[in-house]
C-alpha cells in the first residue's frame, strides 16, 4: 500500500516545481508596451464659388383664398418662365413651400380685421453659371414685380471634389510636420501609421442676403472666395 501512495505525491511535487519556475521567470521576457504619437490637423484651400443659390418667394393678397392661390400661381409661372428663358434648367427649380392663409390687420378700435387672403410660393433655384447670376436675378424681379421677394442670394461651390482632395493633402502634410516636430523634441523616430480618421470641417462662407448694383444699373453678385477644409487625426507608432 505504501507504493500506491508514493506516485501521486511525486506528481504533485513536479507540478509545484514547474509553477515555481514560471513565477521566477525574468521580467525582461514581458512584452514591451507599444508607444504611439497622435496628432490632429486641418487642411484648407480657398476656392472661388462657381454657382449661386437663389431663394425667392412670390406673395399675393386677394379677396378669397381661391383668388390668392390663383394669383400666386400666375406670378410664380412668370418667374419660372423668366428662369427657363435665362438658361436655368427646370431640374434646378424647386418649390420649398406653398401656403394660403387669412391675413388680418389689427387696429385699436376694431381689433383684428380680415383684409384678405395671402398666397405664398417659395422657390430655391440653383444657378450653375455664377457669372450670369446678376442678370438672372434682374430677370426674375422684373417677371415677379412687386409680388416677388428675394430672400437670399448665396454663392457656393457646386462640386468641391477637387478642392477637398487638395485640402486633404494639405491636412496630411501638416499632420506629418506636427508629428515629426514632436518626435524630434522627444528624441524618437516615427514608425508606421497606425490609423487615420477624417472628420468634417465646415466650409466657411457668408451668405449674401442683399444685392449690389453695378454702375450700369444691372445687379452684380460678388462671389468672393470660400474655404474648403478637411480635418484629420493620425496616429504613428514610435520606433
Amino acid at each position: 500500500m505504501n507504493r500506491n501512495f508514493a506516485k501521486p505525491i511525486t506528481v504533485v511535487a513536479v507540478v509545484l516545481s514547474l509553477l515555481g519556475s514560471a513565477a521566477l521567470a525574468p521580467s525582461s521576457m514581458a512584452a514591451e508596451p507599444t508607444r504611439y504619437i497622435t496628432v490632429s490637423a486641418d487642411g484648407t484651400v480657398k476656392v472661388a464659388p462657381d454657382a449661386v443659390r437663389l431663394n425667392a418667394t412670390v406673395s399675393v393678397v386677394s379677396g378669397t383664398s381661391k383668388e390668392a392661390l390663383s394669383a400666386t400661381s400666375t406670378s410664380a409661372a412668370a418667374v419660372r418662365a423668366a428662369l427657363v428663358a435665362n438658361a436655368v434648367s427646370t431640374k434646378d427649380i424647386s418649390t420649398q413651400s406653398l401656403t394660403v392663409y387669412p391675413e388680418y390687420n389689427y387696429t385699436s378700435d376694431k381689433g383684428s380685421v380680415l383684409v384678405g387672403y395671402r398666397g405664398n410660393q417659395g422657390f430655391t433655384v440653383i444657378i450653375r453659371n455664377a457669372k450670369s447670376a446678376g442678370a438672372i436675378v434682374d430677370a426674375v424681379v422684373a417677371a415677379g414685380g412687386d409680388n416677388l421677394q428675394v430672400n437670399g442670394v448665396t454663392p457656393f461651390i457646386l462640386d468641391a471634389t477637387k478642392a477637398t482632395t487638395s485640402a486633404r493633402a494639405d491636412a496630411v502634410k501638416k499632420a506629418k510636420a506636427k508629428a515629426g516636430s514632436y518626435a524630434s523634441l522627444l528624441g524618437v523616430k516615427l514608425g508606421k501609421v497606425v490609423y487615420l480618421v477624417e472628420g468634417s470641417a465646415p466650409s466657411s462662407y457668408i451668405p449674401m442676403m442683399g444685392l449690389a448694383k453695378s454702375d450700369a444699373g444691372a445687379t452684380q453678385i460678388d462671389l468672393g472666395q470660400q474655404d474648403v477644409s478637411v480635418s484629420i487625426t493620425v496616429q504613428w507608432a514610435l520606433l
